[in-house]
């Protein structure tokens, strides 16, 4: 009988034991934090996916992605309070140049995206040299000033021209005629003038002397990094497999993307719509290539584009004397090939 009465217990322990083990085993997960560059857009779509799809919890890993904040993704991620953020690519070089303590690991859009837009009716505008003296509504950074001046310049033009800072009101100035041209990103904003029915032109950057660049990179925090390359390779391995799915399934992604980000994403046309450019204009993946990877020339050239404009300075705001050595900024090395 007291053998009966043992069996029994045992048994009936089983289903608690079992649920502690899963407990354990959620413990033992590897907690990752991931900052946003901004709020939820299609650059962000791989972490998503890859959460959607198990493939960080299959890694080991509990995952937060972290809202976007006033408090720049590069800021979070250089003074370790998050181990990987999306990094806009010139933010990403400037804080670099500083010293700030972080790593590109993956390229999330392979080249520029971003380009000089005006109004599709505007007729006095037809090379770049016409935009000397016009009206430029900006996002207030030296990078702008410099890449505008270059491409003026390099088409013969004289380089000036007014700015007015406006943020993400330029383009609805833009639109009303308040401005005469802006920047923006071709896979976003380009894509909503679109859908929005606002023709539009534009000049690319590479066609008038601006070396193309990886615009957006996923980046970690440096010391974290080096003390923790296995589970450096296991997030960044998941989320490049997120990058990929969404680079062959762009409206699968797509509908992954607004349904975790529970309400976020207010316009799904221009959700699709952005997915769809991102894989057509080859932005996700280059041929014969994994998605992800960084080109060393790629960074190299943008780098002496920034320093030679005077962009990149020490930590004490003064431009640097020398060119920086950049292969240490970045590293393929937890990539999956």
């Amino acid at each position: 009988m007291k053998h009966l009465i043992a069996a029994a217990c045992f048994c009936a322990a089983l289903p608690a034991m079992s649920q502690n083990a899963v407990a354990q085993d959620a413990v033992a997960q590897e907690k990752v934090t991931v900052a946003l560059d901004w709020t939820p857009n299609t650059n962000h779509v791989g972490l998503y996916v890859a959460q959607s799809k198990g493939w960080f919890e299959e890694a080991g890993l509990d995952v937060d992605i972290l809202p976007y904040t006033d408090t720049s993704s590069t800021t979070l991620v250089s003074a370790g309070l998050a181990e990987f953020g999306i990094l806009s690519a010139v933010g990403f070089h400037s804080l670099r140049a500083k010293g700030a303590d972080m790593t590109a690991v993956l390229a999330v859009v392979q080249h520029e995206t971003g380009r000089v837009v005006f109004n599709g009716n505007r007729d006095d505008i037809q090379r770049p040299a016409d935009l000397d003296g016009k009206i430029y509504a900006g996002f207030g950074s030296d990078w702008e000033n410099a890449l505008i001046s270059t491409i003026i310049q390099n088409d013969g033009g004289a380089g000036t021209f007014d700015t007015v800072t406006l943020g993400t009101s330029a383009y609805e100035a833009l639109a009303n005629g308040r401005v005469d041209f802006t920047l923006e990103v071709s896979t976003w904003e380009g894509v909503n003038s679109v859908l929005l029915d606002r023709p539009q032109r534009a000049f690319a950057y590479a066609d008038f002397g601006v070396p193309d660049q990886h615009t957006t990179f996923l980046g970690g925090n440096g010391s974290w990094l080096a003390e923790n390359p296995d589970t450096a390779s296991a997030f960044v391995q998941a989320a490049q497999r997120g990058y990929d799915f969404a680079a062959q399934n762009p409206a699968a992604a797509a509908d992954i993307l607004i349904a975790e980000t529970a309400g976020m994403m207010s316009n799904p046309d221009l959700v699709h719509a952005s997915m769809q450019a991102l894989v057509d204009g080859g932005y996700l993946q280059d041929a014969d290539e994994a998605v992800g990877m960084i080109d060393a020339d790629m960074v190299n050239n943008i780098a002496k584009f920034l320093f030679d404009a005077g962009i990149l300075r020490d930590e004490n705001g003064q431009p640097l004397a020398t060119l920086p050595d950049v292969s240490t900024w970045f590293t393929n090395a937890y990539l999956a090939r």
